[in-house]
């Protein structure tokens, strides 16, 4: 298995699209509180997992020369703890990535979230040609927006995002956070 990224505690790899993945997808994306700010916490098919949601996991990016969504595991169990995104908002040029998780609530408030997402700023910042990180989630997300102000994120804007069907806090609307790579380096 290639290994994109270690950090203390976790493992993070590019998923390869087995039926075990495909399982642990399966879990992750229909506990209701994981997809609490996703979907309302609605369930997920497993054709929605086959169809649509690991062939963006297994999406390439040229920029890269590799994938921009990393399946994480615990590093002492190997256990699947969801995933990071670091994905370019270019398929063609890493100036601009997306950064966000999606973590099984048994990961919750361990400090896995802050953990992965410093080693992806650092990772992008010093091996990887970005030069600035974005982030978004609802407004009423506070566990996030605290991750990302705790890894150096700063709040840029709120906004009303398009929601195909409105849920629960999507009257409150989306925060968008940022971090440059000069403001990185600054911070270092």
């Amino acid at each position: 298995m290639y290994v994109f990224l270690e950090t203390e505690r976790l493992v993070l790899h590019p998923f390869t699209g087995t039926e075990a993945e495909a399982d642990d997808l399966f879990a992750l994306e229909n506990d209701p509180d994981v997809m609490r700010f996703i979907n309302g916490g609605r369930s997920v098919s497993r054709e929605t997992i086959r169809r649509q949601i690991l062939p963006r996991l297994l999406h390439d990016y040229p920029c890269f020369g590799t994938r921009g969504y990393w399946a994480a595991e615990e590093k002492s169990t190997g256990m699947f703890l969801g995933w990071f995104e670091f994905r370019p908002l270019d398929d063609y040029s890493p100036a601009v990535v997306e950064l966000g998780y999606r973590l099984a609530g048994t990961a919750w408030g361990k400090g896995f979230a802050t953990e992965g997402s410093h080693a992806l700023i650092h990772k992008g910042f010093t091996d990887l040609g970005v030069d600035r990180v974005t982030a978004n989630t609802m407004a009423v997300n506070t566990r996030s927006c605290r991750v990302l102000e705790k890894v150096g994120l700063s709040f840029v804007r709120n906004f009303t995002g398009d929601w195909p069907e409105a849920i629960e806090g999507s009257e409150h609307g989306d925060v968008e956070y940022h971090l440059t790579r000069a403001d990185w380096e600054q911070r270092r």
